[in-house]
């Protein structure tokens, strides 16, 4: 049976170093030992959404490698349906994530097994008893656009979280339930004045600000959602993920914009307080707990 929740989109493997400060050009610095955690936008999304509670299946793939099975454990073990997920002959994706001391981090992508997922994954599908589709940008752009459209053509609302930024038709942000972007994506696209961006064509957007919180952008205008305060942060990996998922999750239980993006920056608060992506993200009685406190 389709789940409420979609996610179409990346899954892989993220090799975390920790260093003093990033090299430059060059320049060899020496770092802590590496880490290997599971990650990838899109299977991040869906393990955020499953984890505060969603019903949900990711659309990817994965090679038939060990990085593959790190891949299915942890997705399965949160909870997210992988029988969308293929094996493909290629490795599985690969990030290469350095972080410095304040938590901030910088990766390269390598692809792999994500480029495989197509047109033809998408045509597979059922659509019905799903009421939400989230996509990223890690997988084939002319996979995301034809999934976009045949969601909106089957009653389903799209979601893309458009990281990295990427030219789309006007037809598919027409498409767009929801148009998520970081403030530097959204410079990128329409400059300072966010209204621009439903200018675009989506039917609303959010802009995530870090540890300020997000901003939703709707034909009412825009209000400012700020997150909270956290003791420390370790590492912000996937916490942007960590905010798409929660945010569909609370779309797909029926809750308006403006409810989904304050229960996301929550979310994605609390994740940076762990490493790693995946494993950093919080379960629906934490997030409890956090506004109970």
């Amino acid at each position: 049976m389709t789940k409420p929740l979609l996610v179409l989109g990346s899954a892989n493997a993220d090799l975390v170093v920790e260093v003093g400060r990033r090299p430059a050009g060059g320049e060899t610095v020496l770092g802590g030992d590496t880490v290997v955690l599971p990650g990838g936008k899109g299977a991040n999304t869906a393990v955020a959404a499953a984890r505060v509670g969603a019903s949900v299946s990711l659309i990817g793939a994965v090679g038939g490698d060990g990085y593959g099975s790190l891949l299915r454990e942890s997705l399965e073990s949160s909870g997210v349906d992988t029988a969308l997920v293929k094996t493909s002959k290629r490795p599985t994706g690969i990030a290469y994530i350095t972080v410095t001391p304040d938590g901030e981090n910088s990766i390269v992508v390598s692809p792999g097994a994500n480029a495989d997922v197509s047109k033809s994954d998408v045509d597979a599908l059922s659509f019905a008893g799903a009421s939400v589709l989230t996509c990223s940008l890690e997988v084939p752009l002319e996979t995301v656009i034809h999934a976009i459209d045949a969601a909106s053509r089957a009653g389903v609302r799209p979601v893309l979280n458009l990281s990295p930024v990427a030219e789309l038709p006007a037809e598919t942000l027409r498409q767009l339930n929801v148009l998520i972007v970081n403030e530097h994506e959204a410079a990128q696209l329409v400059g300072s004045d966010w209204r621009d961006l439903l200018k675009l064509g989506p039917m609303s957007a959010i802009v995530t600000l870090g540890s300020r919180g997000a901003a939703v952008v709707a034909q009412a205008g825009v209000v400012e959602v700020p997150s909270i305060e956290v003791d420390e942060v370790v590492d912000t990996t996937g916490a942007g993920d960590a905010f798409a998922g929660a945010l569909s999750a609370r779309l797909a239980e029926g809750d308006n914009i403006v409810q989904a993006a304050k229960y996301a920056v929550q979310v994605a608060a609390l994740s940076v307080t762990k490493a790693g992506a995946q494993p950093s993200y919080p379960t629906a009685a934490e997030v409890s707990a956090l506004a109970a406190g």
